[in-house]
């Protein structure tokens, strides 16, 4: 393998200091056009390449930023992901994206990684959850930026960028009550996280202000899948009194519930009336195509970025919190309409 050319070969191949090399490759005002041209083409010419890491440390800034989700693949994360290329891309930075399969001690390595990394800043949809929320504070007590988006747990000085989860389980419900329907079933998925407890608490309270009992039975968690999905609508049509409409915390749970249903001969909308949550793709193409709450991923993305750079940019060394929440909004469909 042939030796990296280093700075002291340009500097002996033009007959300059090394100091002036440097000077040059990063663009000091001191060194003039002719200089610094010279010494660039002279770069090219040996195939010289900076050493990132070693200009991270000199200067502070490495214009790397890392990305962790729990999965690349879905929709709902690569749409994000896409968001915060689009704003920092421009600026110059570079993202790095690392998923951590909802495994908090993955994640933990992962972040220990980007921080030995010199990024700049951690964008971060996290595993932990309000059970390990001491665990997790230790994980990103920092001087490093960290920006947590969609999974996120309450901290002092970390900035949060969620749409408002709440807002998107009361209107789904209500709007599910204007369509006639009176026996309004939930699926949930883990109430240890925040976006969960607050999709939940809206179903509750859509119900309680229009007078519609609240029933134990009707509220099913599960896992955000398709099995876990039909096993829940069966349990749910098994009931002495079944329900009459779903709305579901997760799209995947409720494409599992839509075949169970439709292999039962249970038609949409006119027996039981669906709604789910995140807007994914097949949503639209289904039939019936399904009705379902929009997370705004790609705009929760630009936000997280533009969060990360408002904190960079703050010319005190204390950390800036800015906790951003994105209006939930009901894509209404065949599922649920009746009217």
């Amino acid at each position: 393998m042939s030796k990296k050319a280093t700075i002291y070969d340009i500097a002996k191949e033009l007959n300059i200091t090394a100091a002036t090399v440097s000077r040059a490759l990063n663009n000091n005002p001191k060194i003039s056009e002719k200089t610094r041209n010279l010494v660039l083409a002279t770069a090219t010419k040996l195939n010289y390449k900076q050493n990132r890491l070693a200009l991270a440390l000199k200067s502070g800034k490495s214009k790397n930023v890392g990305v962790v989700v729990p999965f690349i693949n879905k929709n709902f994360f690569a749409s994000v992901i896409r968001g915060i290329e689009d704003e920092l891309y421009p600026k110059g930075f570079h993202v790095i994206i690392s998923q951590t399969y909802e495994d908090r001690n993955r994640e933990k390595k992962i972040i220990q990684n980007l921080l030995n990394a010199q990024v700049d800043g951690i964008l971060l949809s996290t595993s932990f959850t309000e059970q390990n929320k001491d665990e997790f504070k230790e994980t990103v007590k920092k001087s490093t930026p960290f920006i947590l988006f969609d999974r996120v747990i309450r901290f002092n000085e970390i900035s949060t960028v969620t749409i408002d989860d709440y807002q998107g389980g009361f209107v789904a419900t209500e709007h599910l009550i204007a369509q006639g329907c009176k026996k309004i079933a939930h699926f949930d998925v883990d109430q240890s996280i925040e976006l969960y407890q607050h999709r939940f608490k809206g179903y509750k309270d859509a119900l309680a202000k229009h007078n519609i009992p609240f029933r134990k039975e009707y509220v099913i968690s599960l896992q955000s899948n398709m099995e876990a999905g039909k096993d829940a609508a069966k349990t749910l049509m098994n009931l002495p009194e079944p329900p009459d409409a779903i709305f579901s915390s997760t799209d995947n749970g409720l494409l599992g519930a839509v075949k169970y249903l439709q292999s039962k001969s249970i038609r949409i909308p006119e027996d039981l009336s669906v709604v789910g949550f995140s807007n994914e793709p097949f949503t639209q193409f289904m039939e019936p195509s399904i009705s379902s709450v929009d997370q705004s991923p790609l705009e929760m993305g630009k936000m997280a970025a533009k969060v990360f750079l408002e904190q960079i940019e703050n010319d005190s060394n204390e950390k800036v919190q800015n906790n951003v929440v994105l209006p939930a909004k009901l894509i209404v469909r065949k599922s649920s309409s009746k009217t």
